[in-house]
């Protein structure tokens, strides 16, 4: 008898320790993505234009703003009918994002310029943005008398 006291004891004590059946819970996540429209850039047929440039012994730099202002340092001038100009493109994509701009690999035979522009720029509610670019062109002493024409390059991403 004294064996069945201590295993009913022991039953009774041993069966609340048992996980119940079903004793288990589910919980949903959420997953999501959003699509944006690609970006993309595209040059409005401008140029940067440096201007009508009357070079000195010593050399000098023309540089253009962001605005299309021209101004000299050193030992250059402006012809005085010259005219300076910043380039443009016009960027679209997703309204309402920001963007990165970069430009650079400028090559231009017989002379080296650099470009300026900003880093970054807003697509407006249309999904549209203006970039305008300026730069700095180094002109060397007693440069050879001639039309100087390089290209560069400016690539946007979303940030």
């Amino acid at each position: 008898m004294k064996k069945f006291v201590l295993a009913a004891f022991g039953a009774a004590f041993a069966i609340p320790a048992a996980a119940a059946p079903g004793d288990t819970d589910t919980a949903q996540g959420v997953a999501t993505a959003v699509i944006v429209a690609p970006i993309s850039i595209v040059h409005d047929g401008g140029a940067l234009d440096f201007g009508t440039i009357v070079p000195g012994t010593t050399g000098g730099t023309v540089v253009v703003t962001t605005a299309g202002v021209g101004s000299v340092t050193g030992d250059v001038t402006f012809v005085p009918t010259s005219t300076n100009s910043e380039d443009t493109f016009t960027v679209t994509g997703d309204a309402n994002r920001d963007f990165n701009i970069v430009a650079g690999n400028e090559v231009m035979a017989g002379m080296s310029f650099t470009t300026d522009v900003a880093t970054t720029g807003s697509l407006d509610a249309s999904g549209l943005a203006t970039v305008s670019v300026g730069g700095t062109l180094t002109v060397a002493a007693n440069q050879a008398a001639g039309t100087y024409n390089g290209t560069y390059d400016v690539t946007v991403s979303y940030n």
